[in-house]
């Protein structure tokens, strides 16, 4: 998609026809949707492993002030998994 997270997420909504939407892509790509709110919930799994500089995932971005709360959190045995929810406004 190249005409914008708004018409792909229209797209990508009636397409999934009453179904959950999940977005695909890059940091670039989340951070988009988190800052426009389009993200009700983020779902994250954080391996015990660091892999250098690479993109950070939540550089400038204010989620507390976006909205967003950790709701919840376990620790599995590879990974950390993380679950952020957005507060209706």
């Amino acid at each position: 998609m190249t005409d914008g997270i708004h018409r792909a997420l229209a797209r990508a909504t009636a397409a999934a026809d009453g179904k959950d939407v999940c977005v695909g892509g890059g940091v670039a790509t989340v951070q988009q949707y988190l800052r426009a709110g389009l993200i009700d919930e983020l779902n994250l799994a954080v391996p015990p492993v660091l892999l250098g500089s690479g993109e950070r995932f939540f550089g400038e971005i204010d989620l507390v002030k976006l909205g967003y709360t950790c709701t919840e959190h376990v620790a599995g045995e590879r990974a950390m998994h993380v679950v952020l929810g957005r507060h209706a406004t």
